[in-house]
Order: C-alpha cells, then structure tokens, then sequence
C-alpha cells in the first residue's frame, strides 16, 4: 500500500513540474505550421528567462544575427539569443507574466504571459503592446 501512495506522489509531483513554462520548447511558425526553433526556458530563483537554443527553419542561415535588435543584443547570434526576460508566476494562478519577449525578426519587445495548457504538454505564448497582441502555441520538447 505504501508503494503505491509514493507511486502516486512521485507521478502527481511529475504532473505538477510540468505545468510550468520551465524546459525545452518549439514554436511553430503561423503560416506553414514548422517548428522555427527550440526554445529553453528556466528558473533563476522565480524569474523565468528564455533562450533560443537551435533555430530550426529549413530557411535559417547558420551565422545568422539580430540585425533588428536595438539593445545589448544587437548584431548577436541568433543561435543562444535571450528572447525572454522577467516573467515571474502570478500569485494563485498558473500564469508567468510581467516580462518582456523579443521578436527577433523585427526587434521589437513585447509584454509576455505565459499560460502552460494541456497539462504543460503545450504553452500559450502571448505578446502584447497594450490592447494588441498576439498568442501563438509551443509544443513542450522536453
């Protein structure tokens, strides 16, 4: 009996560690519905920030930079570039927000909310400037 009480804890405290932004994502291009790259994301004490780990278009050029970046990240490879910064979890909710995320082809940043769904198998990205905005759909790699 006590086996399958651990049993049951351990698989509901794996359930739970995936309801986060936290691990490895792919984001998915809108038009042709293509996993444009691989996205980390971690945990620096409660502060989530962002990585694109590999760019994986079948268009991306292997020494791509941030041409449009307009801070610190301008003219940086593509390939290990931060994306996303500051998003913290939102007090009773299972919702990441009060960050910034950077949309590289443009340079330009957006308000962040992250929402995990599907039990944390996929994540709601969203980026807004004020009432616009923009919700795309990332599918968990790991």
């Amino acid at each position: 009996m006590r086996a399958l009480v651990l049993m049951a804890l351990l698989a509901a405290g794996t359930a739970y560690a995936q309801a986060t932004p936290v691990g490895l994502w792919h984001n998915i291009d809108d038009k042709t519905g293509e996993a444009k790259a691989a996205i980390r994301i971690v945990d620096n004490g409660g502060v989530l920030s962002g990585k694109v780990e590999k760019r994986l278009a079948s268009n991306a050029k292997p020494d791509a930079v941030c041409v449009e970046c307009r801070d610190e990240r301008k003219d940086k490879p593509m390939d290990g570039l931060e994306i996303i910064r500051g998003a913290k979890k939102a007090e009773g909710k299972d919702v990441w927000e009060g960050g910034r995320i950077l949309d590289p082809e443009n340079g330009k940043e957006y308000t962040l909310r992250l929402t995990p769904v599907e039990a944390g198998k996929k994540l709601e990205v969203r980026g807004s400037f004020g009432p616009f905005g923009r919700t795309q759909t990332w599918v968990r790699v790991q």
